[in-house]
């Protein structure tokens, strides 16, 4: 019997120490009074990237320890035979983002999911690997609730940086799906006082880096990379920015 006791003090102990273990830290500085009004920190923001590598096992290993800048990382990895990889929990702040701003976010990284796909920038994207994500990105916006207008590519936060997922990602595609933003077909042209800088501040870009802000729109939203705004720019611009998201392409029904 003493014996048996013994056993089963020692399971409890190790199980104290286990959930001790799992617990958030506490600051020694206060008297700890538990609430039960809590939740998990969520991110409100998906960014999407391309590798510019040449394979899931460069960039696997890339991922995983360092680039030119340093230790990089991200939440998941979509290879282009449409296999999926997690190697940072969603809870946890990846480093994938760097520097940057989309709307009114300054620190993506503690914002965002990352989403790393295998694509070396020239290449079209694979059909396994767009069906792919669009199953993550809805798994992502169900459970961690991530408005699903709110999917941007890495140009579009850091426009003077970068250039993923480029030109030849079918944004569209993803619009139709329900995620991201697209201007509808027949949205009417911009007024003639239209203020095309006021509405990409209104998208999320950030228009103090001038043509590189413009070169990420077009990217996003015309495929190529041209610095200046043309009269299809502003009815596009004029359309992701009207009340209601009147001017927006609807998702084909499920």
């Amino acid at each position: 019997m003493r014996s048996m006791k013994k056993l089963v003090a020692a399971a409890l102990c190790a199980a104290l120490l286990s959930a001790c273990a799992h617990q958030a830290p506490r600051n020694p500085m206060a008297t700890w009074v538990a609430s039960p009004n809590f939740d998990e920190r969520r991110p409100v923001v998906i960014v999407l990237h391309y590798t510019e590598q040449e394979s899931v096992e460069q960039s696997l290993h890339t991922l995983r320890t360092a680039n030119s800048g340093g230790p990089v990382s991200s939440h998941y990895l979509v290879g282009d035979d449409g296999g999926i990889y997690q190697l940072v929990a969603d809870a946890h702040r990846a480093w994938h983002a760097g520097g940057g701003r989309w709307g009114t976010i300054t620190d993506l990284n503690s914002a965002s999911i990352g989403i790393e796909i295998d694509n070396d920038g020239r290449e079209p994207f694979t059909e396994p690997q767009v069906e792919a994500l669009l199953r993550l990105l809805d798994d992502l916006a169900t459970r961690l609730r991530i408005p699903r207008s709110q999917v941007i590519g890495h140009s579009d936060l850091a426009p003077s940086r970068k250039i993923d997922p480029g030109a030849l990602f079918p944004w569209r595609r993803l619009a139709e799906a329900g995620f991201g933003i697209w201007p509808a077909d027949d949205a009417p042209p911009a007024p003639a006082d239209f203020d095309a800088m006021r509405a990409l501040e209104q998208v999320g870009y950030d228009t103090s880096h001038g043509d590189a802000t413009i070169r990420a729109f077009r990217l996003r939203f015309r495929g190529d990379a041209a610095t200046v705004l043309d009269d299809e720019d502003l009815r596009i611009l004029h359309a992701l920015t009207l009340p209601g998201g009147a001017g927006l392409l609807q998702p084909a029904p499920r």
